[in-house]
């Protein structure tokens, strides 16, 4: 029997749009990681050519600079996909460090090389596959809009209007790192809504 959750499933069928088979083929490309508040799923700089499903909890995504600053990529509630895509180019790596953040976290990596065999010999996985990078170029079109367009604070809007169940589950620190302020910055921008009604 396969060892797939129901979420995995749900999330890669949504992406194909329908019912997919052979889920047999992935069983054995994929393993699970139940990881605790904090822990690291991977660093920047290794070889990951997985896919990685978030079954339960938040994974927060965190690009880290030379000179040893952080700054929040995403954040990837229960129930979506994510991959870092350089890691999946032939001798790739990851761009970025993904980690458990709140509570505990179960994530199902996938082996990508799994899922590409399957998308050469099924309609339904070569659907799942695209729709899982148009998405991705979708979201990243859109943060790159609210990062040279927006304003800091109507970044903060947007991000607490769009994704409320995640900014209560995490610190102030991290909106502010998402939103690219300082928590001091983010302070005076609150206040400043709070003021203003």
């Amino acid at each position: 029997m396969p060892t797939f959750s129901h979420s995995t499933h749900t999330v890669l069928e949504q992406l194909a749009q329908a019912p997919l088979p052979e889920w047999e083929a992935l069983d054995r490309a994929t393993t699970v990681r139940q990881l605790r508040p904090g822990e690291v799923l991977f660093h920047a700089g290794e070889a990951q050519p997985r896919v990685f499903v978030v079954n339960q909890g938040l994974i927060k995504m965190v690009y880290e600079t030379a000179v040893g600053e952080a700054w929040v990529k995403g954040f990837v509630p229960a129930g979506m996909c994510f991959a870092s895509l350089t890691a999946l180019q032939p001798g790739g790596v990851t761009s970025y460090t993904a980690l458990a953040e709140g509570g505990p976290c179960t994530v199902e990596q996938i082996d990508h090389a799994a899922l590409e065999a399957l998308a050469a010999r099924h309609m339904g996985w070569q659907r799942a596959l695209s729709n899982a990078y148009r998405l991705y170029g979708q979201r990243k079109e859109q943060r790159e809009m609210e990062l040279l367009t927006l304003s800091p604070e109507e970044r903060y809007r947007r991000f607490l209007q769009q994704h409320p169940q995640i900014a209560a589950q995490v610190r102030q620190r991290d909106i502010a790192s998402y939103v690219r302020v300082t928590p001091v910055a983010l302070s005076r921008i609150k206040a400043r809504i709070l003021r203003g009604g």
